[in-house]
């Protein structure tokens, strides 16, 4: 199933979205806020129902949010009505050049255009402004033997070829964006914050609801999916632990703009 298609699974049910996608940690906006000082001015793309939103707001910045999904985008205006919230394409918006310190996107740069996505951010950018992209990984640790037994259940009930083990925190490349390749950035620093994250078996499969590949299935395919992994679920106790690793790569630009 084609990129496009997948980006419009997320809000199909953005009260369930809300409700189980994590947030992310404190430290992460904490060395954001150094780098990008006080009050900035922020873009961010791909906000979902806000788990990074609030983080930012907590800290005092004005924020502007461009989001695809107008379930979600309803969602994040009833949450934090003092942002304006934009729906739109990111890929296809009309840009606002140079009127940003930041510019952010958190688990969501992955879903925009790779021929486009970096030069149409610093479009955005004032002189000096900063593109952050926050990605989320699926690392080795927490209820690991889990994680290689749930294998098989992909294996019977989606058409997805096995993944294999779970990388290394330390394995994960310190720059998936690419960011420093584009030439467009003075700097490029990149930090990675690994924690872990408990789930009995219903918040579990709720979790996985949320996933785009996962709401793809039919809803025949879903529900034997869900039976295999609750059933691993019940063997282990009951509750899984899932370990998750954020990373932050902060590209402070060059120019103000492209043109």
């Amino acid at each position: 199933m084609s990129r496009q298609t997948l980006r419009q699974t997320f809000g199909e049910d953005a009260e369930l979205y809300d409700r189980v996608r994590p947030t992310y940690p404190r430290e992460l906006f904490d060395d954001l806020a150094r780098q990008v000082g006080p009050h900035p001015r922020v873009l961010e793309i791909g906000p979902g129902t806000g788990q990074a939103t609030a983080a930012m707001l907590a800290r005092g910045w004005t924020i502007t949010a461009v989001e695809l999904s107008p379930g979600l985008a309803e969602v994040l205006r009833r949450k934090f009505p003092t942002i304006e919230v934009i729906v739109a394409d990111f890929d296809t918006w009309e840009l606002r050049t140079g009127e940003y310190d930041l510019v952010l996107s958190a688990t969501a740069f992955h879903w925009l255009d790779p021929a486009t996505r970096v030069e149409r951010c610093v479009e955005l950018l004032r002189p000096g402004g900063a593109l952050a992209v926050v990605s989320t990984h699926h690392v080795a640790g927490g209820s690991e033997q889990f994680f290689a037994d749930v294998q098989t259940c992909y294996d019977r009930f989606t058409d997805d070829p096995a993944a294999g083990p779970l990388p290394a925190s330390d394995d994960v490349p310190e720059d998936p964006a690419g960011l420093a390749d584009t030439g467009l950035f003075k700097s490029v620093e990149s930090r990675k914050y690994a924690w872990d994250a408990t789930y009995p078996r219903a918040e579990y499969l709720e979790l996985l609801s949320s996933y785009s590949g996962h709401r793809a299935l039919t809803t025949d395919r879903r529900d034997r999916l869900y039976d295999c992994i609750g059933g691993l679920i019940d063997a282990a106790g009951g509750s899984i632990t899932k370990r998750y690793l954020n990373q932050l790569i902060v590209g402070i630009c060059l120019h103000q703009t492209l043109a």
